[in-house]
């Protein structure tokens, strides 16, 4: 079920409510004050945690992607930022590609109009 994150401006209170989205409205009671005019939604902490929200099982993963996903939340950052320049590397330094002895490179041809 869905967990929503609430603000009471008057007393400084926060606190979650745990809903189905059918159950669910923007008018709520705070649990410490009881104030329903201070609430409000704290949208923020909610899409952070959009992520992480929803875990999936080894045998609910039903494609490549959400393997990739899976994988990708498991690493550090710095995993992250090793495996982005591994991957990478060859976009800063090209190499010159060595063709056999004897052999040359066409160039490129410029278009021509048939008339």
């Amino acid at each position: 079920m869905p967990v929503y994150t609430f603000f009471c401006n008057k007393c400084e209170n926060e606190f979650e409510i745990v809903c189905s989205i059918r159950e669910y409205s923007t008018n709520q009671i705070c649990k410490k004050c009881k104030s329903a005019k201070n609430v409000v939604r704290n949208y923020i902490i909610d899409a952070n945690s959009i992520n992480t929200s929803v875990k999936k099982n080894d045998n609910e993963l039903k494609t490549i992607g959400d393997l990739a996903n899976r994988n990708r939340d498991r690493m550090s950052e710095d995993e992250k930022t090793a495996l982005y320049q591994k991957h990478n590397e060859y976009k800063d330094k090209p190499s010159p590609k060595q063709l056999p002895k004897g052999m040359s490179r066409l160039s490129k041809q410029t278009k021509t109009k048939w008339t």
